[in-house]
């Protein structure tokens, strides 16, 4: 994983936490920068894994959002699914490449894309294995599906609701945002934000005999150890990625 690990350094790491606290109320900062970060990183897990190039290959974004990736991944032949039409259209997206649709049952023919990935989509579904069953469906034999998710006991786990209030409860959360704030947060405990664990997605991602690399997303390579150790891992692995290669 020499690309891989080469990429992941302190200044990274530093940047992207940074680029977080613009999310709110500069999306297209957050989202713009979030999306050349993951094209970088699959561009080096591609060499990594399959010695070929990302340029070219069919990639399927599950959970698009507003299209902030499309640009950056016009080296390759992108799609992006997204359930929600208001999402779609928050950017503009629209035409070749932008498919509405259930990513608890892809709309796409089995072994369709070369690399098939979500980027922190996992804690917003109520099922997110079910998902990532369907992203290994669609995915060919020989390629690559990355999933990446906030873990729930980290910091960033209650999203905008505050770094710690969701440590006392999910919902607590979520009342506290509202009586504060005036209004609900965009991120519903129980409707549109569920508690992921790292030990769940690892558990799940060995089951199916192919995973090929798990590490924390956002952490400098010589901090990737947290991923092996229980429970630490649960409160200092702020985002995990899980790597499978197709069978």
């Amino acid at each position: 994983m020499y690309r891989t690990r080469r990429l992941a350094t302190l200044r990274r790491s530093l940047r992207l936490l940074r680029s977080f606290t613009y999310e709110q109320f500069r999306p297209r900062i957050f989202y713009e920068g979030l999306a050349r970060d993951t094209h970088v990183l699959l561009s080096a897990l591609t060499q990594d894994l399959t010695n070929r190039s990302l340029a070219g290959q069919r990639v399927l974004d599950v959970g698009g959002g507003p299209g902030y990736f499309a640009d950056v991944f016009s080296d390759t032949q992108y799609v992006s699914l997204e359930p929600d039409v208001s999402e779609m259209s928050a950017a503009g997206i629209s035409g070749y490449g932008a498919v509405r649709g259930d990513a608890l049952a892809l709309p796409f023919a089995d072994n369709t894309f070369d690399i098939t990935f979500s980027s922190n989509v996992a804690e917003h579904i109520p099922d997110w294995q079910a998902m990532a069953r369907e992203m290994q469906r669609v995915t060919r034999p020989g390629g690559l599906v990355v999933v990446s998710y906030t873990v729930w006991l980290g910091p960033f786990g209650g999203h905008e609701t505050g770094a710690w209030p969701h440590y006392v409860g999910g919902e607590f959360a979520r009342r506290r945002y509202t009586r504060v704030h005036g209004h609900e947060p965009k991120n519903r405990f129980g409707e549109t934000l569920f508690a992921v664990s790292a030990a769940e997605g690892l558990r799940w991602a060995e089951s199916t005999g192919q995973l090929a690399f798990a590490f924390p997303r956002y952490h400098p390579w010589w901090a990737w150890w947290l991923t092996r150790v229980p429970l630490l891992r649960e409160f200092a692995v702020s985002n995990l990625v899980l790597v499978l290669r197709k069978g």
